[in-house]
């Protein structure tokens, strides 16, 4: 008499890494499809803080150009970026008493072209360090 057992097939070794235990684990983990609120904000805020050096900088290139072209001190805007130039130097780059100072002819807009504008590239280099600093890493 011979035995019938019944046969069984072989189980491969994928088919046995995907067995029920793992199938139920899958199911109970959510997948991911999107970026999760804390990776939205850290985006956000270095988009934020990019875009509030690049205007600085911006501002102090602005206020180097209209001191050396002569643009008329009485204008509103021209005043208005002056004084904001003025304040974003942040006294290390100061026209006036700022990193490096001439003394020679035109002096008022080499101070200004030189100083301010190494004042916007600090700013760009902050901005771009802190934004590299706060975006998350692109997967």
């Amino acid at each position: 008499m011979t035995s019938e057992t019944p046969e069984t097939p072989e189980i491969s070794q994928a088919d046995a890494s995907s067995g029920p235990r793992q199938d139920a684990f899958r199911a109970a983990a959510p997948e991911r499809t999107g970026p999760t609120t804390l990776t939205r904000v850290r985006r956000l805020v270095a988009q934020l803080i990019w875009i509030v050096c690049s205007i600085a900088a911006l501002l102090l290139a602005l206020g180097a150009l209209f001191i050396a072209f002569k643009a008329n001190a009485d204008n509103a805007l021209v005043k208005w970026v002056m004084d904001a130039a003025d304040w974003l130097d942040l006294g290390v780059f100061d026209k006036d008493e700022g990193i490096k100072q001439w003394t020679s002819e035109n002096a008022a807009t080499k101070n200004a072209l030189f100083n301010w504008g190494l004042g916007a590239l600090a700013w760009l280099v902050a901005g771009r360090l802190l934004d590299r600093l706060i975006r998350p890493k692109s997967v």
